[in-house]
């Protein structure tokens, strides 16, 4: 009977140390954490996607940091657009521009870039092994602006009706559909260490198409017309990259992204988690953002320096 317990609780053991992992909403970041993210641009062609299926290794221990980007997460609350996107709980600052993030325990979405709103999934909640799911698509862009680039003359020929005699205004959509596959979990190596992951195939088709609003001079309409490939074709671009998430308490973000290429044949370029640069020779600038400016209540300030007090000296210089 003991020996029967035994050989049970070793099997037990052993399938749960290869049982894939579940990553949901608590396992990636939140508003205080900070995170470092190196670019390799120059990937090693021992830098590849592996194979898809279960209990599967990938060694990223090659990767070298040729730029560290600081990723801190802060509240939308006092930010410039926080009245812009109100469904967002996160900002991220990327490039001197703020990011606003809606997490939840279904996802993590985009809902604006600065002052623009955005409805894009960047990743789908819990991630586990097999799922599969499709989100779009979602326009990204709807932009109109005055013509300065067409001719009236080809007005009828955009519109086909021969009494518009104008082109007033073009406008530009851009619609995006993501594809998202867990296909592959096992343990992943990066220089930061060894993880229990798995992997998300992302696959994003983005569709941008061109308008012109066409009218008549003797005021007899007008309207919105596609303008003809022969003039601006319709663009489609597919993007695909790997990436690989961790529910490890240490990570709080994607561990590595592997950019392809068209073809999904070569690595272009790989986004990976490192520490914290050890110079300030490796930080590209500082940045400090204070706002509102005016204010007569709240100020806000944000800063890539970690170690680092502030002093509020009003022009007197006293604090």
């Amino acid at each position: 009977m003991k020996t029967k317990l035994f050989t049970i609780t070793l099997a037990f053991i052993s399938v749960n140390a290869l049982a894939q992992i579940t990553v949901t909403d608590s396992d990636i970041i939140s508003v205080g954490d900070i995170v470092y993210q190196a670019v390799d641009s120059l990937p090693s062609n021992s830098i590849t996607i592996g194979n898809s299926g279960a209990n599967q290794t990938w060694d990223f221990s090659s990767l070298q940091d040729m730029e560290v980007d600081i990723i801190e997460v802060i509240s939308p609350v006092g930010t410039p657009y926080e009245n812009i996107h109100p469904d967002a709980n996160m900002c991220v600052e990327i490039d001197d521009e703020l990011m606003y993030l809606d997490k939840s325990s279904t996802g993590l979405e985009m809902v604006g870039y600065g002052d623009i709103p955005l409805n894009m999934l960047m990743i789908p909640l819990p991630l586990v092994y097999g799922l599969s799911q499709q989100n779009g698509p979602n326009t990204i862009m709807d932009s109109v602006f005055s013509n300065m680039f067409l001719p009236d003359s080809i007005a009828p020929f955009i519109s086909l009706n021969p009494t518009y005699d104008q082109v007033d205004s073009l406008k530009i959509t851009a619609v995006i559909t993501s594809e998202f596959n867990v296909d592959a979990w096992g343990n992943v190596t990066i220089p930061l260490g060894t993880f229990d992951a798995l992997r998300l195939q992302v696959e994003e088709t983005s569709t941008t198409d061109f308008y012109a609003y066409c009218s008549s001079s003797l005021g007899l309409g007008g309207g919105w017309y596609s303008v003809p490939a022969q003039i601006f074709p319709s663009e489609t671009e597919v993007a695909n990259r790997y990436q690989w998430w961790s529910n490890d308490p240490s990570v709080k973000f994607m561990l590595a992204e592997l950019e392809m290429d068209s073809l999904i044949n070569n690595v272009e370029f790989v986004t990976f988690l490192t520490t914290p640069p050890t110079s300030a020779s490796n930080l590209e600038s500082v940045k400090v953002n204070v706002y509102p400016n005016p204010t007569s209540k709240d100020l806000m300030i944000t800063t890539n320096l970690i170690n680092c007090s502030y002093n509020l000296i009003d022009v007197k210089g006293s604090k």
